[in-house]
């Protein structure tokens, strides 16, 4: 029977199970094949490097499979064949296998009007020399090739060389591939055919194919989710998207349905799981494709959820590196946390419940994660600053 309507409560499990959530986390150390499943399950890892705690794709995968080695990560991403860097949702790790379904994007890919590259007299014989270096020489580094002198920067810029910009644009034409990450971040960036396998490169797709494609593999991420829902997982416009759902609602790829306290029309992957509860708790990166669209988390958790890095300190609400903390199928806390490295100190900034929750409960399920979050830092104290009656409670169950 296709379900036509769904309660509020199955929306969450549906759309925490399509996320990989009604799994437990591996007993033993987590290895290639939980990788590769968290990635299939995702269909791609927002990148986002800001290092205050962790890389926050770091800890997408931290959130499903618990304590994992960097190191192994970092091989699987770069060094297998089976993944790629791309601009996607933004730039992501994605299956190997998705580099056809990104081929339109590439290929309409234009510089933007302020990019310094375009001040070049010689714009077009410098590109074509930074793919021949590559050609000749391997893989590179923005420092490896030959500096060129850019526009003046102003006070405040945030500065990329002429060389970045070079490789970023072949980056995004699909020119080059990032073969590996340096340990400070650095992309190292080499030719896609000594990257992808061949049978990928060797693969087209015609543009609304490979867009319908990203909607259904979007679908099967959510579970359960609007239009706008599924237009946002890949970076598509609505308009876009409609007529491909249509088409993925005759394919019986998708139904329509109804969400109780939803005000536009869902729609329901065919892949998607009715688990009767989801267990366990994480914390979840502020880019977890669970609450990177803040009007989903709105409306799947009665959540609202901002990230306040760039916001001034003084009129932060809830603090500057925010994690939302879920117990079974609910969000039930937010968590400023750093790692402060020199005091080897995994340190709770802020922390604060949400309305209606049980919060000895919570606060010990919070003090387990945020122990064994520490312990996989390689930090050694646990702090919790007691700026409000949530985070006195939770200080007593971390000590």
């Amino acid at each position: 029977m296709r379900r036509v309507q769904l309660s509020a409560a199955e929306a969450r499990r549906v759309a925490l199970a399509a996320q990989g959530f009604a799994l437990d986390r591996p007993a033993g150390k987590p290895d290639v094949r939980h990788f590769r499943r968290v990635l299939e399950t995702l269909g791609l890892l927002q990148l986002d490097y800001v290092n205050v705690l962790t890389p926050a794709h770091f800890l997408i995968l931290w959130s499903r499979l618990g304590a994992y080695d960097h190191a192994q990560l970092e091989r699987y991403f770069y060094a297998r064949g089976e993944c790629i860097e791309q601009w996607a949702h933004e730039a992501s790790i994605l299956p190997a296998s998705s580099w056809p379904l990104l081929e339109h994007r590439r290929q309409a890919f234009v510089m933007h009007k302020r990019n310094p590259l375009r001040t070049l007299r010689n714009r077009k014989a410098y590109l074509a020399n930074v793919l021949k270096q590559v050609q000749r020489d391997g893989a590179v580094t923005a420092g490896d090739l030959p500096p060129e002198p850019g526009p003046k920067r102003n006070p405040g810029d945030w500065h990329r060389s002429i060389p970045r910009w070079a490789l970023e644009y072949h980056f995004a034409r699909g020119s080059l591939l990032v073969r590996r990450r340096l340990p400070n971040f650095q992309r190292v960036f080499d030719l896609p055919e000594r990257i992808l396998p061949a049978e990928h490169l060797a693969q087209s797709m015609p543009h609304e194919d490979a867009q319908r494609e990203l909607l259904r593999k979007a679908a099967i991420a959510f579970g359960v989710a609007t239009m706008r829902d599924l237009a946002d997982y890949y970076r598509m416009s609505a308009r876009d998207a409609a007529p491909l759902l249509r088409d993925l609602v005759e394919d019986r790829c998708l139904t329509e349905v109804q969400v109780e306290g939803w005000k536009e029309t869902a729609y329901l992957s065919s892949t998607a799981r009715f688990p009767r509860s989801i267990r366990g708790a994480s914390l979840l990166s502020p880019f977890d494709p669970v609450v990177w669209f803040r009007p989903r988390a709105e409306r799947l958790f009665g959540f609202h959820y901002r990230i306040e890095i760039y916001v001034p300190a003084a009129k932060r609400r809830w603090g500057y590196y925010v994690l939302p903390f879920r117990v079974g199928d609910r969000i039930v806390a937010r968590v400023d946390l750093k790692a402060d490295r020199h005091a080897g100190q995994l340190q709770v900034l802020n922390a604060h419940a949400e309305t209606g929750t049980n919060r000895d409960s919570d606060c010990q399920y919070l003090a387990t994660e945020l122990h064994a979050l520490k312990d996989w830092l390689g930090l050694e104290g646990l702090w919790v600053s007691r700026n409000n009656d949530f985070a006195k409670q939770l200080a007593g169950f971390v000590q």
